[in-house]
């Protein structure tokens, strides 16, 4: 089979496409027959290098999610069959025209929805779920800030938390970026560039955040949450360190908390992929989310699409297809 090889920790130009032998499925695995991948932050990561996969999937192939055909089943497996459409969350390995998965991990591509758009839903939808309904807790009429708006995971929030009755905010860094972020649900998008976030939203208050920045947004964050307020991180791209004074955790009865997903165990991504079937996949259906498919690349095409992912210039998700 084609895959996407990272060559060397590096720029994008260290992924070539190269012949790889065909993964065979363990009796509770599935083959996947891969249709289109969607490209992630944590890939960039993994490419660089400071990023390293589980040891259970291939190291030097990236790519954690997919979209495309049931080619073969273990032994165990019974609630797929051959020539079932999936999309699936991958600890990696996603870059290529097959893959193996756990076939509890797997979920049935929505009707009328495309493979590539198929495809930009696991990773995203596995951590906002994760991080926003189950960590964060975000309850019908809370009011929601979401950082990153217009990327992967802001996209997914934003309306994930408008369809469970939230009221969103979002901040976005371009004026553009800003008006998806309200096309999609958001009660109001701040340009961080032009506006302090914390300014804006002080007055108003903030129930549950999700914070993919870190760096300065930290102490700003804390003192925008209500009493009972969480706080919850996937990521701390400038930075992950800040004094913090525990009264102000104490007097508002604040959570801090956050996770990484990548290496959690089997056990637990499946269980986390029955609840998503139960809660997310009957919105979808309902058409209360759309997927937003910034731009397509082909498999060898995979350097160039990482170029995007770093310029930060996409709203939404970038995509390969296979």
């Amino acid at each position: 089979m084609k895959a996407i090889i990272i060559t060397k920790p590096g720029a994008p130009e260290v992924l070539k496409i190269k012949e790889r032998e065909k993964p065979q499925p363990k009796p509770n695995e599935v083959l996947i027959r891969i249709k289109a991948a969607g490209v992630n932050r944590p890939d960039v990561f993994q490419r660089k290098g400071n990023y390293p996969a589980p040891t259970n999937v291939p190291q030097d192939i990236p790519g954690l999610e997919v979209a495309g055909i049931v080619g073969e089943i273990g032994a165990e497996v019974t609630q797929w069959k051959t020539g079932d459409k999936v999309c699936a969350l991958l600890g990696g390995g996603g870059y290529a025209e097959f893959a193996v998965v756990d076939a509890r991990h797997c979920l049935p591509v929505p009707s009328n929805w495309s493979f590539v758009e198929a495809a930009s839903l696991p990773e995203t939808v596995f951590t906002v779920w994760q991080n926003v309904f189950l960590r964060g807790s975000l309850k019908s009429g809370e009011i929601f800030l979401v950082h990153g708006g217009s990327s992967g995971i802001g996209i997914t929030a934003i309306q994930l938390a408008k369809a469970f009755g939230a009221e969103v905010y979002a901040t976005a860094g371009s004026e553009e970026k800003c008006k998806a972020c309200e096309d999609l649900g958001a009660k109001r998008s701040i340009n961080y560039k032009k506006e302090d976030f914390e300014e804006v939203l002080k007055d108003i208050g903030v129930d549950v955040i999700l914070d993919m920045v870190g760096g300065d947004y930290i102490l700003k964050n804390i003192r925008l949450l209500k009493a009972d307020g969480r706080l919850v991180y996937i990521n701390a791209m400038q930075g992950g360190k800040a004094e913090i004074d525990v009264s102000d955790i104490m007097k508002k009865r604040l959570t801090l908390t956050g996770s990484t997903l990548r290496n959690r165990d089997a056990s637990f991504k499946a269980q986390l992929s029955a609840a998503i079937k139960e809660n997310v996949w009957p919105v979808l259906e309902a058409g209360k989310f759309k997927p937003v498919i910034y731009k397509t690349f082909k498999l060898e095409d995979a350097a160039a699409a990482h170029q995007l992912m770093e310029s930060s210039e996409h709203i939404g998700k970038i995509m390969l297809e296979i």
